[in-house]
């Protein structure tokens, strides 16, 4: 059975489930440490912030409940700026870096346009990476060449030897199974 991120996000509720932490990881990563970046922190400070925020993740998921009608994307972009800001307010740094605190405006939304095609771009790349492997080879290529490439499903038929029903079936199948990956990731 293919988890959605709902069930994901369920699964992180129980302790000690190492497998939804790594998908969780594999997804997120990259996206908090843009957060993060973005915020104002080095390369060294982002990968520690990062470490940080999920440290934090695990000591919350276990009582989080996940409201479909909120952003999962938001309250963790919220838990990571705060991260950041108590950081930065730290009395082990310098006193210089406190102004950066400054810097960050939680009125600004998390969709600006960049970020958001960065986010979208990131989690379909990613899901995509995770499913391939669930797909037969020909499925996947099938539904690869016509969509990603723009290949005419008769072409692709040709080419893998299949009917361009098969091309179409093994579209439908890896896009279904895409927008249930990405089902609540992309709101």
């Amino acid at each position: 059975m293919h988890t959605t991120p709902a069930s994901l996000l369920e699964q992180l509720r129980r302790p000690g489930d190492q497998g939804s932490w790594a998908r969780f990881v594999r997804l997120y990563y990259p996206l908090i440490y843009h957060w993060a970046r973005r915020s104002g922190a080095s390369p060294e400070d982002a990968g520690d912030l990062v470490q940080e925020v999920l440290m934090i993740l695990i000591r919350t998921m276990p009582s989080f409940e996940y409201d479909p009608s909120r952003s999962f994307r938001g309250w963790l972009r919220t838990v990571t700026l705060n991260a950041w800001r108590k950081r930065m307010k730290s009395p082990s740094l310098p006193t210089d870096l406190v102004e950066v605190d400054g810097m960050i405006d939680p009125s600004i939304p998390a969709t600006e346009e960049f970020e958001e095609a960065e986010y979208r771009r990131h989690l379909v790349v990613r899901a995509l990476r995770l499913m391939e492997k669930d797909f037969r080879p020909t499925t996947w290529r099938a539904c690869w060449e016509n969509v990603a490439q723009g290949h005419p499903a008769e072409d692709v038929a040709r080419e893998l030897g299949i009917t361009v029903n098969s091309v179409y079936l093994a579209k439908s199948r890896v896009l279904r199974r895409l927008r249930q990956e990405l089902d609540g990731l992309l709101d």
